[in-house]
C-alpha cells in the first residue's frame, strides 16, 4: 500500500500549527471542492484533503502520525510497524470500526480508532482514555506488575501539538488475551466541577515472540526436528511459555504435524492449548562424508516423495 503524506497534500510544513492546518484545508477545501471546482482530478483531490485533515486536525491522530516519519515515502510498499500506535493515550469512546472513506493507508493506522471520540456535552464525569500496550506473552503467562509509559497527546497555547509523558505502574493479570482490556479506573480525563474523573482503558497486544505465535488462548510453537528424530522418535527439549518440558515424538513423523498439549496455552478457567509444529531440517551436504551419506541413502532407500503423483 502507498505511504501517504499528509502535510504535503495540505501543502503544510510537518511543524505548523493547528491554526496553520485550519487556514490551509480551507483554502484547499475551496480550490477543489467537485461541485465548484473545475481541476479535472477534483473529487479525488478533494478526498485525499479531507483524509488528510482528519488526522492533522485530531492532535491525538497528529501525534501517533509524526511518529511515523517522512522516511517512508521512498518505500514501494508501506506497513504500519508491528508496534505502531502503542503507548498513545486517545480521548473518547472505545476504538470502533474504520472510516469506510477513507484509503487502506488510513485504515492501516486509524482502523481502529478512526471514528472521533465524541464529547460528553454536559455530562460532569470526565471523558475515558484508551491505550494500546505491548506485553510479553509471558506476562500472561505468569501475571506480573509492569510500569507503563504513555504519551498524551497535547496543544501548546501557540498552536503546536506535543506529547506529555505519564508512567503508571498497571497489574498484568495472569491469562490475560491480546485484545482484551485493563480498566484503571479515575485515570483518564479530570471531570467537571465535582464529577469523578474517566476510566483508562488499555487494550492488551502481545509483542511479537522469536518462538511463538498466538491464536485466542492457543499459542503456536514450530519445533525444529532432525530427520532420524522424525523419523525414528525421540525425546526432545521443548521451549513452553511456562518453562520447559520434555517431549516425546512420534517414530515416522511428517513436517506439519501437530503435536498438541493440553491446557499448556494462556492459561484461564478454560486454558489455551500448545501446539507444537513439526519442521524437518535437513544436514547440508556441505563436506565429502555428508555428500556419501546423502548418496547412500540416495541409492539404498527406496524412497519417492511424489510417488503419489502422476506424473508423465
Amino acid at each position: 500500500m502507498e505511504y501517504k503524506d499528509y502535510y504535503e497534500i495540505m501543502g503544510v510544513d510537518r511543524k505548523a500549527t493547528q491554526d496553520e492546518i485550519k487556514r490551509a484545508y480551507r483554502k484547499l477545501a475551496r480550490k477543489y471542492h467537485p461541485d465548484v471546482s473545475k481541476e479535472a482530478n477534483a473529487e479525488l483531490k478533494f478526498k485525499e484533503l479531507g483524509e488528510a485533515h482528519e488526522v492533522l486536525k485530531d492532535p491525538e491522530k497528529r501525534a501517533a502520525y509524526d511518529q511515523l516519519g517522512a522516511s517512508w515515502k521512498a518505500q514501494q510498499d508501506f506497513h504500519p510497524p508491528p508496534d505502531w500506535g502503542s503507548g498513545f493515550e486517545f480521548h473518547g469512546a472505545p476504538p470502533g470500526g474504520g472510516q469506510g472513506e477513507f484509503s487502506d493507508f488510513f485504515e492501516s493506522l486509524f482502523g481502529q480508532r478512526g471514528g472521533a471520540g465524541g464529547s460528553r456535552g454536559f455530562h460532569m464525569q470526565g471523558e475515558d482514555h484508551h491505550a494500546r500496550i505491548l506485553i510479553d506473552l509471558e506476562d500472561s503467562f505468569n501475571g506480573v506488575t509492569r510500569s507503563i509509559s504513555l504519551q498524551m497527546p497535547e496543544v501548546t497555547a501557540d498552536g503546536h501539538v506535543v506529547t506529555r509523558n505519564r508512567t503508571l505502574k498497571v497489574r498484568i493479570p495472569k491469562g490475560i488475551r491480546q485484545g482484551q482490556q485493563i480498566r484503571l479506573a479515575g485515570q483518564g480525563a479530570t471531570g467537571m466541577g465535582s464529577g469523578k474523573a474517566g476510566d483508562l482503558y488499555l487494550e492488551i497486544e502481545f509483542r511479537p515472540h522469536s518462538h511463538y505465535r498466538v491464536e485466542g488462548a492457543d499459542v503456536y510453537l514450530e519445533l525444529p526436528l532432525a530427520p532420524w528424530e522424525a523419523a525414528l522418535g525421540a525425546s526432545v527439549k521443548v521451549p513452553t511459555p511456562a518453562g520447559a518440558i520434555d517431549l516425546k515424538i512420534p517414530p515416522n513423523s511428517q513436517a506439519g504435524k501437530k503435536l498438541r498439549l493440553k491446557g499448556r496455552g494462556i492459561p484461564a478457567k478454560t486454558p489455551g492449548d500448545l501446539y507444537v509444529v513439526l519442521q524437518i531440517v535437513l544436514p547440508p551436504a556441505d563436506n565429502p562424508e555428508a555428500r556419501a551419506l546423502y548418496k547412500r541413502m540416495q541409492d539404498e532407500l527406496a524412497f519417492n516423495p511424489r510417488a503419489s503423483m502422476e506424473v508423465a
